[in-house]
């Protein structure tokens, strides 16, 4: 048995699995357990210190899950944009393909707390259902393979489905989002990083979330990535108690860059239900995102987006540096504060 297979076999999968040292209360997380699985590799514990750490916060269940009603089971509305089962198409010319319902590691904050982890949600039949639809549409110019984690399947299981889409002349495009470089690093072996690259134009959208997750193994992963010619994006998911604040994000957003990662989102959290403790305003990340503009370099600066509810698609928002304007003259406050003018031309 590979490595990362062992690891993964060895998960905490119930609440009783926990160490003794965190005091979790087992009878009352094993309920919310029961609606929402729970799933922490040996590799992904060993990062936690204490259990205020922001690593315990994304893995280990909490009792607010079910008791917390605020937020939408399916908040960006992805069942009535799918006219296949597993496959949402809300822009014109690009599809989400969910390859998978199994994770490394199950983020208690996932937008797709309903599915995640129940094998049933995505099938073999479901996949080869996109893919025809895919295969028939063609305004579809650019596939996302997602899930769960579609780097949880076999190697030749994602070959076939690569190769499947590859054969769509229409397709110009293969993105595959996953967090197995974060939450298994082990799972990006030499032999997944030589087949993704016969495959390319092949990008990579993974997710981390703070800088502690960013350890030599993940480096390891992600060189392996980069170094096979796929270029490395972070989708990073603002989270109250985890990274919600500016020291903490530009820390991550340099280490992501030290590692050939391109900062890509920073995602306001998704309003799912059982996950409003993670929630921050939407002040916080235009705060954070005043903190990165011209206090680090543009390349470390990713886009903050909310991904609209009700499947209203991704708006990205930006601080307002425009402080009014006159005549031909606008005004204008740069990352300092600082006024200067403009002529509006």
């Amino acid at each position: 048995m590979s490595l990362w297979k062992q690891i993964l076999a060895n998960s905490k999968n119930t609440p009783g699995d926990l160490p003794v040292s965190f005091g979790v209360d087992v009878s009352s997380l094993e309920q919310v357990v029961s609606v929402y699985p729970m799933r922490i590799n040996p590799y992904y514990l060993s990062l936690i210190k204490n259990i205020n750490d922001p690593v315990y916060r994304q893995c280990i269940p909490d009792t607010r899950e079910l008791t917390e009603q605020n937020g939408l089971e399916d908040p960006l509305n992805e069942e009535a944009l799918s006219p296949v089962s597993g496959l949402t198409h809300k822009y014109p010319d690009r599809v989400l393909l969910l390859v998978s319902s199994m994770c490394a590691m199950y983020c208690r904050f996932c937008n797709r707390k309903r599915k995640v982890g129940n094998p049933s949600m995505v099938t073999g039949d479901s996949v080869r259902e996109g893919l025809a639809y895919i295969r028939a549409h063609r305004e579809i110019r650019d596939v996302l393979l997602s899930g769960g984690d579609p780097f949880l399947l076999e190697d030749k299981t994602i070959f076939d489905i690569l190769t499947e889409l590859r054969s769509i002349r229409h397709v110009e495009i293969i993105r595959i989002g996953t967090r197995t470089p974060c939450t298994l690093p082990q799972r990006i072996t030499s032999d997944l990083a030589d087949m993704l690259r016969l495959f390319h134009p092949l990008y990579i959208n993974t997710h981390f979330n703070h800088p502690s997750e960013i350890t030599p193994e993940a480096q390891k992963a992600c060189k392996r990535l980069a170094d096979a010619g796929i270029p490395l994006g972070c989708q990073t998911v603002l989270l109250r108690g985890v990274n919600d604040s500016m020291e903490v994000m530009k820390s991550l957003m340099h280490k992501l860059v030290m590692n050939r990662i391109r900062p890509y989102y920073i995602f306001q959290a998704d309003m799912a239900k059982g996950t409003s403790h993670f929630w921050t305003p939407l002040e916080k990340g235009l705060e954070i995102m005043r903190g990165l503009h011209g206090h680090t370099s543009g390349l470390c600066v990713p886009h903050f987006v909310v991904d609209l509810p009700g499947g209203g698609g991704k708006v990205p928002l930006v601080p307002d540096y425009i402080a009014g304007s006159e005549k031909d003259t606008i005004y204008i406050r740069n990352y300092k504060g600082d006024m200067y003018s403009y002529p509006l031309i």
